[in-house]
C-alpha cells in the first residue's frame, strides 16, 4: 500500500450526493471522470452544503471510504467549471481539509 503523500488526489468539483457509498462513488469515478477507481489514487467528494467530504481509496485488496462531517463551518470547495475534476497533491488536500479549521478559528477572534 502506498502512503497518501505519494498518491495523486482527484477532487470532484461541485457537489456529490453523499448517499453514495463505495459502489456509487466507483461508478462516478469510472463513468464521469473516465478514471480507474482501482488506481493508486485518492478520489475526494463533497456535499452541496460543503460540510461533509468522502475520500475513496483502493489499497490493493479492498476499498477504504473515509468520511468527515463538520459540525460548524464548511470546506472551501471548487465549483464545477470546465472540468469535473481537479488534480491535487497531498499538501493541497491537507490545506483544503485544514482550511475549515482555520476558518472557524478566525471567526471566533
Amino acid at each position: 500500500m502506498m502512503r497518501w503523500n505519494e498518491k495523486p488526489v482527484y477532487l470532484c468539483c461541485g457537489h456529490t450526493d453523499m448517499r453514495k457509498q463505495i459502489n456509487g462513488l466507483m461508478t462516478l469515478v469510472k463513468e464521469s471522470f473516465l478514471l480507474d477507481p482501482f488506481s493508486e489514487a485518492l478520489f475526494v467528494f463533497c456535499n452541496r452544503s460543503r460540510n461533509r467530504i468522502k475520500i475513496l481509496e483502493w489499497d490493493g485488496d479492498g476499498f477504504w471510504l473515509y468520511f468527515k462531517r463538520l459540525e460548524r463551518g464548511h470546506f472551501r470547495w471548487p465549483t464545477k467549471g470546465d472540468s469535473d475534476t481537479m488534480l491535487l497533491n497531498r499538501n493541497e488536500l491537507s490545506f483544503l481539509i485544514e482550511g475549515a479549521k482555520l476558518e472557524k478559528k478566525l471567526k471566533r477572534k
